[in-house]
């Protein structure tokens, strides 16, 4: 779950204009209807980026790509695989938010050159899936229906939000031998904290906003951050994010590092959010991490860990 999308690169002054009049009307509605506006807000939170379907529509998979469909909770799963992932070992792929499957065409040709099947899917109100609004929780019981559906992973490869859902989905129904995340997001109240003030939702609309997405999920925010998860995590595991990452900050990638007992953090520069997924370095260090190369560096906590033991 990102923030709206401050520019355009051919209208900046019309996304500019938007964003104004979405903030003017939180503004005034916080004040004159508290409620309806903290609900517009929420649903604004949970809404994919339109973007997220007309990029899937435009992708151009190989002719070796089976489509394929799944029914999750009551929604329609748009599935994409290489391979028999039933006499193979496959590799499950996860996008981010307002992503979609066929982001990760980079990756197959050469995850196939290794012997792997791969599997991809859009996430609910993304791609080709059904859905209007989608949260961290949609995701998770997404991933793990995904995964059940083929079995247990050989590798699982994730972006962003799909980072932190593949990470959550892990457990007794469902797991991957060994997971990449790259950027992945470790905190779901710092990502709604970063909305909140980026659309100038009212400060005392913070909790009820809050109180909406627990609502509706089943799970506050903070528990579902990583800190509280990834130590019981016993494959190995490969974190990749970029210092100059504007959307999930570095420090969120080094969270799961360090809580993390199994798990190596490589660091790049000047890729940001977006380009680190399809980096040709990012896909060669991944590649050598599953050759069982020692790829990263192991981070150490400190003695005074900043959120306190899991």
């Amino acid at each position: 779950m990102k923030q709206p999308r401050a520019h355009s690169r051919h209208h900046p002054a019309n996304a500019v204009l938007k964003l104004n009049a979405v903030r003017i009307g939180f503004a005034i509605g916080g004040r004159i209807a508290p409620q309806r506006t903290v609900e517009r807000a929420a649903r604004l939170f949970a809404t994919p980026f339109a973007s997220s379907r007309k990029r899937a529509s435009a992708a151009t998979p190989d002719a070796q790509m089976q489509r394929g469909e799944l029914h999750v909770n009551g929604e329609t799963i748009a599935t994409y695989v290489w391979g028999n992932p039933a006499t193979r070992p496959y590799v499950l792929m996860v996008h981010g938010w307002s992503s979609f499957g066929l982001r990760f065409l980079a990756w197959v040709e050469q995850l196939r050159a290794l012997g792997y099947a791969v599997v991809s899917f859009d996430q609910p109100g993304h791609g080709a899936s059904s859905g209007a609004l989608c949260t961290l929780p949609d995701f998770i019981d997404t991933v793990r229906a995904v995964g059940q559906h083929f079995g247990n992973a050989a590798l699982a490869i994730g972006h962003s939000m799909g980072g932190a859902a593949l990470t959550l989905a892990q457990g007794e129904a469902w797991h991957a031998q060994r997971l990449v995340l790259i950027a992945p997001a470790a905190d779901m109240e710092a990502a709604a904290n970063r909305f909140i003030r980026f659309v100038r939702l009212g400060e005392h609309l913070r909790d009820p906003f809050f109180s909406w997405f627990e609502r509706r999920t089943g799970f506050a925010p903070r528990d579902l951050a990583a800190h509280h998860h990834v130590p019981m995590l016993g494959q190995p595991g490969l974190i990749v994010h970029d210092l100059s990452d504007r959307e999930v900050p570095w420090d969120e990638g080094e969270r799961y590092a360090r809580y993390w007992p199994g798990a190596r953090l490589l660091t790049t520069q000047g890729l940001g959010h977006h380009k680190v997924v399809d980096a040709p370095e990012v896909i060669s260090a991944t590649l050598a991490f599953v050759r069982g190369e020692c790829v990263g560096e192991r981070i150490v906590a400190s003695p005074n860990l900043p959120f306190g033991l899991a």
